[in-house]
């Protein structure tokens, strides 16, 4: 390789690093600031610091820097601040605020250009405000009723605030109140216990309910089973009555036949069971059919 051609090679990578640091792109949501030895460049027809937006722009090397910033909604999302409320409790607020850079001059000098520092300085004026706002609340207005009125006073507190900062304060929202563990289970606890109590005494008030019916239904029981049996006694009192009735009619009648009824009655249920064996003398009073069939009137004659 020559001279020459080193030369030229030499030559064509200055040329790249200085068209390089001479220009700078800044894409759509974004802004750029030139600063010329740390300060911000202004614009010499107004003499306010000049805002790049998004195109191709150029700037002297080594002298001039491009700072470019994403101009575009930000979330700060912040977990678990201690809050304190009206009634002297902590409660822990999640929360998130959307916000996005508006005066891109003021932003750099009063966060120095960096994210984590105008975070913080927001952070700060958004925790003042709640302080404030959960101090005049208790828990359950923070909680439920009074929830979207603290967001909307927070988001326009923090949007005033910010405005120092070169910050708009797009919407500040609050994800969730909780209490701390320790008061968490304090109160997890005394609910439970009160609801074993609520549950102990529906199970005595149905205990004593149970018994009542129980007592009553045995009672009615033997109230039906004792009025069941006086009826039946005297249902069959009547029967018997009228069966005794039924019998002094026919044996009235005829005497003879409801005596040969009644015996016949009596053999068929003494020699029902071929096993049976009956020891009677053949002039028994017993067998005074089989001997005559006109009985005893039969040996009266």
């Amino acid at each position: 390789m020559t001279a020459h051609r080193m030369f030229l090679i030499v030559i064509l990578l200055f040329a790249a690093f200085l068209f390089g640091s001479t220009v700078y792109v800044i894409y759509e949501g974004q802004q750029g600031l030139l600063l010329r030895l740390g300060k911000i460049m202004l614009d010499p027809e107004t003499g306010t610091p000049a805002v790049k937006n998004p195109g191709i722009h150029f700037k002297i090397p080594l002298i001039n820097t491009a700072r470019i910033f994403d101009t575009r909604i930000q979330t700060l999302d912040i977990e678990s601040s201690r809050i304190v409320t009206a009634e002297k409790k902590d409660v822990l607020v999640d929360y998130y605020v959307k916000w996005r850079i508006t005066d891109l001059p003021l932003y750099f000098t009063r966060a120095g250009g960096n994210e984590f520092q105008a975070e913080t300085l927001l952070k700060q004026k958004v925790n003042d405000g709640l302080r404030a706002e959960f101090g005049k609340r208790n828990i359950k207005e923070v909680v439920s009723g009074e929830r979207s009125d603290i967001m909307s006073t927070l988001r326009k507190q923090a949007d005033s605030g910010a405005k120092d900062l070169g910050i708009d304060v797009v919407d500040v929202r609050i994800k969730r109140i909780d209490l701390p563990p320790t008061v968490s289970n304090a109160i997890y606890d005394r609910m439970r216990a009160e609801r074993e109590r609520v549950a102990t005494e529906h199970r005595a008030e149905g205990k004593s309910a149970a018994e009542a019916v129980r007592a009553n239904a045995d009672a009615n029981v033997t109230v039906t089973l004792a009025n069941a049996m006086s009826t039946s006694k005297q249902i069959r009192g009547e029967g018997d009555a009228t069966a005794s009735k039924i019998y002094a009619e026919a044996y009235s009648k005829d005497p003879s036949f409801y005596s040969f009824y009644r015996s016949l009655q009596v053999y068929k249920e003494v020699f029902k069971n071929k096993n049976d064996i009956l020891v009677l003398k053949p002039d028994s009073q017993f067998f005074k059919y089989f001997n005559n069939t006109k009985g005893s009137e039969a040996e009266s004659k």
